[in-house]
């Protein structure tokens, strides 16, 4: 399908997620993946994050608000909570946690699951798989329109997790 895989290795798209368990025979699987050049603990708090802010295109989804650029060091969410914000409302609901390897929920009838995994010990590869069964014909315009907003999603959540190992002394 058009827009199906942005950054993600065949390889990656072929590994198991929690968000399938979830979703029999979907008929949208998307994946969205980036490399984050910071280790998983300065990752994950800003994955944790996402209950407070959509971090994609604040002007579209989070209603001008822009998406906070400090950390706030919330906990992990729980089963049952809300998995995400949009305009500074809870959205959604968290399905699974596990620490640092991969947060899963559904919103608007799709289900996903963001999961991290080291590459060395430091760097990150975030990597977002979305699943969901979608009335007929509305595949290819969801993947389109989740292809723009995850990419960047992904890319604001790299830039931010970046910008500690950026400010740590000596480091390159």
């Amino acid at each position: 399908m058009l827009g199906d895989v942005w950054g993600t290795t065949e390889a990656e798209t072929r590994e198991p997620f929690p968000c399938d368990s979830y979703v029999q025979d979907p008929s949208l699987v998307v994946w969205r993946s980036v490399s984050i050049e910071a280790p998983i603990h300065d990752v994950w708090p800003w994955l944790v994050q996402l209950r407070l802010a959509p971090y994609s295109y604040d002007w579209l989804d989070n209603r001008g608000r822009r998406s906070p650029r400090v950390r706030h060091e919330l906990p992990d969410p729980h089963p049952g909570d809300p998995f995400m914000a949009t305009g500074g409302r809870p959205a959604g609901v968290v399905l699974e946690v596990e620490h640092q390897a991969h947060l899963t929920g559904r919103i608007l009838g799709v289900t996903m699951t963001y999961r991290l995994q080291p590459v060395g010990s430091s760097t990150t590869r975030l990597t977002l798989k979305a699943t969901g069964k979608l009335a007929r014909g509305l595949n290819t315009v969801v993947s389109l329109g989740d292809l723009l907003m995850a990419r960047r999603q992904l890319l604001n959540l790299k830039q931010l997790g970046e910008l500690r190992r950026s400010a740590r002394p000596g480091q390159p």
